[in-house]
């Protein structure tokens, strides 16, 4: 990815249930806020989605794109926008590592591209929006999960 913009988190989980929460797309519309609908296209021979259909509204973004992803076990999600509306591209990943005491730190790192002009600050901040509420959003339904279990 070239102009991307980066965070981590360090959620109380093995990497394993981390991963398994981020590929449970079902479950999106519970946690993540902006995700109304999700369809899983197709699936790779791992048994993880490969395409995703994805419907977000974030208030005054509306919008139906699919992703492709790749996995690498579970220390990387990646994805890459194969159609959308309003997007020209969309890169993104999920890196995990684990830490001492069983814990995870998940790196998120996203590249946007919409179709109407926007400036790079914009753009950016846009981003950062974006990540740190994904990252809240997944250290809580991982602990919720982890706690219930």
């Amino acid at each position: 990815m070239a102009e991307h913009t980066r965070s981590s988190i360090t959620i109380d989980a093995t990497p394993a249930t981390v991963m398994a929460v981020i590929a449970d797309f079902a479950a999106y519309p519970a946690w993540t806020g902006e995700v109304k609908e999700v369809e899983v296209l197709a699936t790779g021979p791992d048994g993880r989605a490969s395409e995703v259909r994805l419907l977000l509204d974030a208030g005054a973004i509306r919008d139906e794109h699919v992703l492709a992803y790749t996995w690498d076990g579970d220390r990387e999600s990646a994805w890459t926008l194969v159609r959308s509306q309003m997007l020209r591209s969309l890169d993104g990943s999920y890196t995990l590592a684990p830490v001492a005491g069983g814990r995870t730190e998940v790196t998120y790192q996203l590249a946007v591209d919409v179709k109407i002009p926007m400036l790079g600050m914009i753009k950016r901040k846009a981003e950062k929006v974006i990540i740190d509420r994904a990252l809240a959003g997944l250290k809580k339904r991982v602990e919720d999960t982890a706690a219930k279990s």
